[in-house]
């Protein structure tokens, strides 16, 4: 798959920021089946910031690899707020990155229903150092390859604004 100059660019950002502040990355992808991390270690150095990448196209892998709950799974669907919160969990357990992006969604063009159309994606974005997040797309009216480059590209900007904020500091 092409991967747009605009998206190299934000992976250019994204790494530049983890070096400065000396960050390790991570992802967990389910729809996009390895996108983000081709996309990320499409720049040079990469290799110092990201350790791994999860690719959970399964429910069984989901589970095996990521620790996510079959029931979770069973109960709320892959392509759910619950699963890419675990996913992104599992990812952090399961490396050594101080922050992990997850993805899980239907790129279609089949697969879709009333309830999850094509094009609905969740993410979540885990750390060591910060709160959890989540996001949620529907990115409509495109073919598979263009949800799968939208959903690469929004995972990214998500690292980039999480990696940005404040430190999270727990009060006693």
């Amino acid at each position: 798959m092409y991967v747009p100059a605009d998206t190299i660019e934000l992976s250019n950002e994204l790494l530049d920021i983890a070096k400065k502040k000396n960050y390790c990355v991570a992802a967990a992808e389910s729809c996009t089946a390895g996108l983000i991390c081709a996309t990320l270690t499409e720049v040079p150095g990469s290799s110092q910031l990201f350790d791994r990448g999860f690719i959970t196209y399964s429910n069984e892998a989901k589970n095996e690899m990521l620790d996510v709950p079959s029931e979770m799974i069973a109960e709320c669907g892959a392509v759910s707020e619950e699963v890419a919160r675990a996913m992104a969990e599992g990812a952090i357990f399961n490396s050594r990155a101080d922050f992990a992006v997850a993805v899980t969604g239907i790129a279609g063009p089949a697969g879709g229903s009333k309830d999850k159309p094509v094009g609905l994606v969740h993410f979540a974005v885990s750390s060591r150092h910060f709160p959890q997040t989540h996001d949620m797309k529907i990115f409509a009216a495109m073919d598979r390859e263009n949800v799968r480059a939208a959903t690469v590209a929004h995972a990214i900007i998500m690292l980039i604004e999480a990696m940005t904020q404040k430190p999270y500091v727990a009060v006693e």
